[in-house]
């Protein structure tokens, strides 16, 4: 059987709970973080970024999440650096190779306050972000909370909370990347952008394979 071509149902699904963090700069680069508290890695944090000229990147912290990583999204410049993130009353700091970045969160809205009260057994169900994806493109401009991804993997969201990003401070190779700014245009990385306003989002992901994982992996329950 071709690693390729796996039947629908013998697809292994891989779930990743944890928080994606969307920011705007007024020098054009737009950051995506990946704050991950469980996944088929163990606890990990992962950056893309956009730049003004279109280039992407991402900064993974070793080799095996960055091979998963670009093997389900898209980027130019692939780089594996240690990534720190350390949250405190608010404030979340990160330090990723040529990236700092500090940024805070305001209160909830009400949209962040009904998500919440959302079960998270239900959220996290793949079947619960499909049935959220047709209003989810209504509102946020470019979200979406299911699609295709790389390699012909699929890949669903089960957003869980939002907070809005408040400030922010951020460098990157020595450069200062100005003010906070709506995410615009739309990031590149795959079917999908982040909230155009800055968002700090919890959410529960699943990415369905087309071949079995190379790695070991708790699969997702559907």
């Amino acid at each position: 059987m071709s690693r390729r071509h796996l039947p629908a149902g013998l697809c292994p699904r891989l779930r990743f709970d944890g928080w994606i963090a969307g920011i705007g700069t007024s020098s054009g680069t737009r950051l995506v973080l990946g704050h991950w508290n469980r996944s088929p890695f163990g606890p990990f944090s992962d950056v893309m970024i956009e730049r003004a000229d279109g280039e992407r990147l991402l900064l993974a912290p070793s080799g095996r999440t960055a091979d998963f990583v670009r093997g389900t999204y898209h980027f130019d410049t692939v780089c594996v650096v240690p990534v720190d993130v350390r949250v405190a009353d608010g404030t979340w700091t990160v330090t990723a190779g040529p990236l700092g970045l500090c940024f805070t969160v305001g209160r909830r809205g009400v949209a962040g306050l009904l998500l919440r009260a959302v079960p998270g057994v239900l959220a996290a169900r793949p079947a619960w972000a499909a049935l959220t994806n047709w209003p989810a493109r209504l509102l946020p401009a470019h979200v979406r909370t299911r699609g295709s991804a790389g390699a012909g993997r699929r890949e669903w969201y089960g957003v869980r909370d939002l907070r809005p990003v408040r400030a922010i401070s951020a460098v990157f190779e020595g450069h200062d990347l100005g003010a906070m700014a709506p995410v615009d245009p739309p990031v590149r990385f795959g079917f999908g952008s982040v909230p155009r306003k800055p968002t700090l989002t919890r959410v529960t992901t699943t990415v369905e394979l087309r071949e079995w994982p190379s790695f070991p992996a708790r699969p997702a329950d559907t």
